[in-house]
């Protein structure tokens, strides 16, 4: 789903202009507390894949506000990396990141003007597009979903099948999404099969066993029930304990994490190659996580303390997972991923009966125009943008994350 042939070429003119800037100044900055971009690289050192800014003079840089959906942890790392490893600047960008909340919708931030990105759940942005919004996904990074429904061995929940007649949680927000879908696509209906209860953003009524399963994400619930100490061992709780029900492995998972632009801008040719610009030095520092990913748990740390250190590890660990490998490049929108989002959306019922979404996603919901003017650009630093060698790492969870 493409723009226009004009935006194509507007990207392609920025992305000229750009890489004749930055590809031949390569800077190294390797870590937190590496050198300034203006120190002279390791010749030694291959450019991209470790830092490599391609960093380039420029006047006065652009600023660029970018609303998150949730508050600072490793779920955002590659933009946090992309701050501390100067690849914002290189771009001539100064970008200042805000923090999510439970009260705050990053899409519609974004389409009032409270920022000029925002990340967002797919299936949530398309709903507000279709109220009104017009928000446009310009890079797709989690590539797979990682939304989870936890519960203990002992409720025999293996399936979805298995939530009639539980209680099942949820946090509600359109974080709900999959879990009815899957209750949909396995014959049931949430209003009278299930009793679905929102949940608080933890495990806390799971542990108490006040609610037979629990929603969960891979990178961040799932290691609080881990972190947890079972009352009648003494000792922390481990995967045993647990049936898990992958949302993805079900059929029902759908894209998550993506960066949205304002679509009424992207016609502007400055608007645009601040997109370009910003795409590539975003997915640059999620190739800096995912080939450095101790780094970027303590970049985040450092940021915010309030999540523990084995904790925002397991979490930078198991996004990169969500990301690596991207076979057509980190941030590509796939056609059949999209669809089978679209199609989810369109079908599961809530619990007044209505889907998510009621009407028909026009073409210009999406665009790879942005992105894969960005991988061209990348492609001039080194930066290795697939990961197709891409393998996780082994994380060990303390109690509480610490």
């Amino acid at each position: 789903m493409k723009r226009t042939t004009r935006r194509a070429v507007v990207s392609l003119l920025a992305l000229s202009l750009v890489a004749a800037a930055c590809g031949d100044d390569g800077e190294e900055t390797t870590s937190t507390d590496a050198p300034a971009a203006t120190d002279a690289p390791d010749a030694t050192d291959a450019p991209g894949d470790d830092g490599d800014t391609g960093a380039a003079e420029c006047g006065e840089p652009t600023e660029v506000k970018l609303q998150l959906q949730w508050v600072t942890q490793a779920q955002f790392a590659g933009y946090y990396a992309a701050v501390d490893q100067g690849f914002y600047e290189a771009q001539c960008l100064d970008v200042t990141i805000l923090e999510g909340a439970v009260d705050i919708t990053p899409q519609d931030v974004l389409a009032t003007g409270g920022a000029d990105f925002a990340i967002a759940w797919v299936p949530k942005a398309l709903a507000s597009r279709e109220q009104g919004a017009d928000i446009v996904n310009i890079a797709q990074v989690y590539q797979r979903s990682g939304t989870l429904q936890v519960s203990f061995k002992d409720k025999d929940i293996t399936s979805p099948e298995d939530f009639a007649g539980k209680t099942i949680g949820n946090w509600g927000f359109g974080n709900e999404f999959e879990v009815f879908a899957a209750m949909t696509k396995a014959g049931l209906d949430p209003a009278t099969d299930v009793t679905n209860v929102q949940q608080q953003f933890d495990m806390v009524a799971l542990l108490a066993g006040d609610i037979d399963a629990a929603e969960a994400m891979t990178y961040n619930e799932y290691a609080q029930v881990l972190e947890a100490i079972d009352p009648d061992t003494g000792e922390l709780y481990t995967p045993d304990d647990f049936n898990v029900i992958s949302y993805e492995d079900y059929g029902v998972g759908m894209l998550q994490d993506a960066i949205w632009a304002d679509g009424t801008r992207l016609d502007d040719p400055a608007y645009n190659d601040t997109a370009v610009k910003f795409v590539a030095a975003s997915l640059q520092g999620w190739a800096y996580c995912r080939d450095n990913v101790q780094a970027c748990a303590d970049i985040v740390l450092t940021q915010s303390p309030i999540l523990g250190a084995s904790h925002q590890l397991w979490q930078m660990n198991e996004v990169n997972k969500l990301i690596w490998p991207a076979a057509n490049g980190v941030g590509y929108i796939d056609q059949a991923a999209w669809d089978r989002t679209v199609e989810i959306a369109s079908g599961a019922k809530n619990l007044d009966g209505a889907t998510v979404l009621t009407a028909a996603v026009d073409e210009g919901a999406y665009t790879n125009d942005v992105v894969e003017s960005a991988h061209a650009l990348l492609e001039t630093l080194g930066v290795e943008i697939t990961g197709a060698d891409y393998a996780p790492t082994e994380v060990t969870l303390n109690e509480g994350g610490n």
